[in-house]
């Protein structure tokens, strides 16, 4: 005997899952001459295969009730394997917990899939209690490495709310067979989040991108994006930090930045996409910008434009932790296109796409931000009265 109630609900749930995945994407007309935004994120929770949330059995859920939800979908580590292109989203149950789950699409800006199954990690880590933002990186030696955050929870203190984040790593060749190594070490940094792998050896060395930071929110002394050498990945180990992008007085990483996606490497240098946190009124505002490092030496910043790369807009700036822009993935094609995976609000995925070409115009030739208003009035004088002089030729 069929089951009208369970057999409605169902094909209306399917439909509208099969409309989402397949829905064809276009830039918007945002423009500012450095990439474009498109009309529609490319993942959320409405990308979720409907048998990962409900029960299909009419016998056990004959009202075709959801039984595990997801919340969201966003933080996207990406990488791009035998003409695909491939994001390890993180997806966060109604539970709270997050976990990682790939999607594919042939073309990057629509048609995301997940696989049928996300990742299940090794259970190495009993006082792990969330993952989440995954950054993927094709090492040189052969393997490709995830290092995303690991969560426990903080047992010095009497607070629910207290955890410690710590730096895992996986390694895989196929997206599919995930291997465990131990969590990152960092001396002199009781925590590390938003860790990325260099996806070169320097100095024969695996060399990370850190965070310092003091506690789980806070940086404190952590003084921007850190960047540390192990001999031995499988024991990564880092004794001492360098700190490569300084966070600063009054602009947009004065509270906290990390580094972003895997750094990109050009003929004038790394160009790196991070993250910069200021504190408002309203709470934390996450942007993403970008800066470059020398091609010899990685520590050495040789490039930071001022200002921001994407701050959220519109809609973007609405979701369970709002006024967010916030990226851990970008691909850089074999045509010279970019992909830049950000999230907005802690809620959905987006892409923006440009070119080598372009990111290496505007990260070189954009001018620093003199950190005064007073000087940046005068230097956005000189640019006007450069533009009127250029303009009445």
């Amino acid at each position: 005997m069929s089951n009208k109630i369970f057999e409605e609900n169902c094909a209306k749930v399917m439909k509208k899952y099969e409309e989402t995945v397949s829905r064809k994407n276009a830039k918007s007309d945002f423009y500012n001459g450095i990439y474009d935004r498109y009309e529609y994120p490319v993942l959320t929770r409405d990308h979720i295969p409907p048998f990962w949330k409900y029960d299909m059995n009419p016998e056990t859920n004959p009202f075709f009730m959801e039984r595990l939800g997801v919340n969201a979908v966003f933080n996207a580590g990406a990488i791009a394997l035998n003409g695909k292109f491939y994001l390890v989203a993180r997806v966060e149950g109604n539970d709270r917990k997050s976990f990682f789950a790939v999607a594919e699409s042939d073309n990057g800006i629509d048609g995301f899939r997940f696989w049928d199954y996300p990742i299940l990690l090794e259970d190495v880590c009993p006082e792990e209690t969330n993952v989440y933002d995954m950054r993927l990186t094709k090492h040189e030696d052969g393997y490709i490495y995830g290092v995303f955050c690991s969560e426990s929870k903080d047992t010095s203190v009497n607070d629910l709310s207290a955890a410690v984040a710590a730096a895992g790593i996986v390694r895989t060749k196929d997206l599919k067979t995930w291997e465990r190594l131990e969590n990152l070490k960092t001396l002199n940094s009781p925590q590390q989040r938003n860790v990325v792998l260099h996806p070169e050896f320097v100095n024969g060395k695996y060399a990370f991108y850190t965070r310092p930071m003091d506690d789980f929110i806070d940086t404190g002394s952590g003084g921007g994006v850190g960047f540390g050498l192990c001999d031995d990945i499988t024991h990564a180990v880092i004794d001492e930090e360098i700190i490569t992008s300084k966070r600063k007085y009054h602009t947009i990483t004065e509270a906290k930045n990390g580094a972003g996606a895997v750094p990109i490497k050009t003929e004038k240098g790394w160009i790196h996409i991070a993250h910069g946190v200021r504190n408002t009124a309203a709470g934390l505002r996450y942007v993403v910008y970008a800066f470059a490092t020398a091609l010899n030496d990685p520590t050495k910043v040789i490039a930071e434009p001022g200002g921001f790369l994407i701050a959220p807009l519109g809609d973007e700036r609405v979701g369970d932790v709002s006024n967010v822009v916030f990226t851990n993935g970008a691909i850089a094609a074999d045509d010279g296109t970019v992909y830049i995976y950000y999230a907005s609000s802690d809620t959905r995925l987006h892409v923006a796409t440009t070119t080598i070409e372009k990111l290496m115009d505007y990260v070189f030739n954009t001018p620093q931000d003199p950190l005064r208003s007073v000087k940046c009035v005068e230097q956005r004088c000189d640019f006007i009265k450069k533009n009127l002089a250029f303009m009445k030729k």
